[in-house]
């Protein structure tokens, strides 16, 4: 093997190992992001609306209680969701 074809992979491996890290960075960020407070916090504020704008236009009495009902499910799938994933890790 040449210098020059030695030259040639060493810049094509650095090139590869900087797509790599570049990849990494971003599953890193997204990975932060879908276990972030604020992520579940909003998801819950929305999930809040749109039921309660439901429950309005549907006429159901009290409508501000009973759209804590689903936000109360979002969030307790968050919280139940490490358990079974670690059951479903373990096998």
């Amino acid at each position: 093997m040449t210098k020059e074809e030695l030259e040639q992979k060493v810049s094509y491996l650095e090139n590869e190992i900087e797509k790599i890290k570049k990849r990494n960075h971003r599953v890193e960020g997204d990975k932060s992001w879908e276990t972030s407070l604020i992520r579940k916090i909003c998801i819950i504020i929305f999930t809040y609306i749109f039921a309660l704008l439901y429950l309005k236009v549907a006429d159901t009495t009290n409508p501000f209680l009973w759209a804590i009902v689903p936000c109360l499910g979002f969030y307790l799938s968050t919280l139940s969701l490490k358990f079974i994933r670690k059951k479903w890790e373990s096998k």
